[in-house]
């Protein structure tokens, strides 16, 4: 179904499509023109030019390795939810915390009703697709995981957040899909945090994508599973984005247990580790999906986002992917 469903977007994709989750390591100029920006020693036009060149380069990149589906790489991003909470009015910045390894982030508080300020990614993503003709996925994080990671000062519950969030995400999803945008993925990295909430965020979700004309792909990549599927499939999206390698693939025996009804972004390199797989590793990930999994329900790509990489050693990962697709297609 969800082939037809990308067919009928006008979209032509080969089996074992390839793509990546969303972000890119930031070049070294642009880690530096970031830290001046926030000095005062560079503009935000200077910093909006570095941040487009390290688009093109990226965009560049994906198309020389052969990349199905692109992504812009998020070169102008910092956290994949303080990036909407700095623009959405009913926010406020809050302190720094930890999200994972040296990394922190300004823990958005919300203390107002939370508003659409208008379109907050629709120009990066038509500056990308303008650089190819291959689709580039609109990229947005999902109203249960800006819930999830924000303090809450306005809203009656977790719920009512969580909804409001959707209606307000909606309106992003509702301009990227009249800018041209036909593959919309929406990151629930919180989806198994706290299996009691998944109703909350299967009501979310429905609330961001429902009737609406795009292919719907969800990335959610750590957490225990077991105890959200196969609820979790209820998702009003086409495709889940899994971080399989990292845990060694052990959600297989899920699929085993009750068929996995979506297509599945398959993530065959560990994208937490500086060590590259070697060919023969990744493609025995693919036969194992494919032991369980029908071929034409299985896209490929890294585990997560590859920001925490260099810049070589994501294309390295991202190379990997594309042949191990290539191997298995011919």
């Amino acid at each position: 179904m969800s082939r037809e469903k990308l067919e009928q977007l006008g979209l032509d994709l080969p089996l074992f499509p390839t793509t990546s989750v969303g972000s890119f390591p930031k070049p070294d100029y642009l880690v530096r023109a970031r830290a001046d920006f926030n000095k005062q020693k560079i503009t935000q036009a200077q910093l909006q030019e570095l941040e487009r060149q390290a688009t093109a380069f990226w965009i560049e990149t994906q198309e020389k390795l052969g990349i199905d589906v692109l992504v812009d790489g998020e070169q102008y991003r910092g956290d994949m939810v303080a990036y909407f909470a700095e623009r959405m009015p009913g926010f406020t910045e809050g302190g720094l915390v930890r999200s994972y390894g040296n990394r922190y982030y300004h823990k958005p508080i919300i203390t107002a009703e939370v508003q659409w300020p208008g379109p907050v990614t629709v120009d990066w993503w038509k500056f990308a697709q303008g650089l190819t003709k291959k689709p580039v996925k609109g990229m947005l994080t999902g109203a249960y995981t800006i819930m999830d990671w924000s303090f809450n000062e306005h809203y009656s519950d977790r719920r009512a957040t969580a909804l409001a969030l959707a209606q307000v995400i909606r309106k992003e999803v509702d301009v990227l899909i009249a800018a041209g945008c036909k593959i919309i993925q929406i990151d629930e990295p919180a989806l198994s945090v706290r299996p009691e909430e998944l109703p909350i965020a299967i009501e979310a979700m429905e609330a961001t994508t429902a009737g609406l004309d795009a292919y719907f792909i969800t990335h959610a990549c750590y957490g225990a599973f077991e105890y959200i599927y196969p609820g979790m499939l209820d998702l009003a999206v086409d495709n889940f984005d899994l971080e399989m390698s990292n845990s060694d693939l052990h959600m297989l025996e899920l699929f085993r247990s009750h068929p996995f009804t979506k297509d599945i972004s398959f993530g065959v390199v560990d994208v937490h580790t500086h060590v590259l797989e070697d060919q023969g590793a990744v493609r025995r990930r693919v036969e194992q999906a494919l032991s369980i999994l029908p071929k034409d329900q299985i896209w490929v790509d890294p585990d997560c986002g590859l920001k925490t990489r260099t810049v070589d050693e994501a294309i390295d990962k991202l190379r990997l992917c594309v042949a191990a697709a290539k191997a298995f297609r011919n």
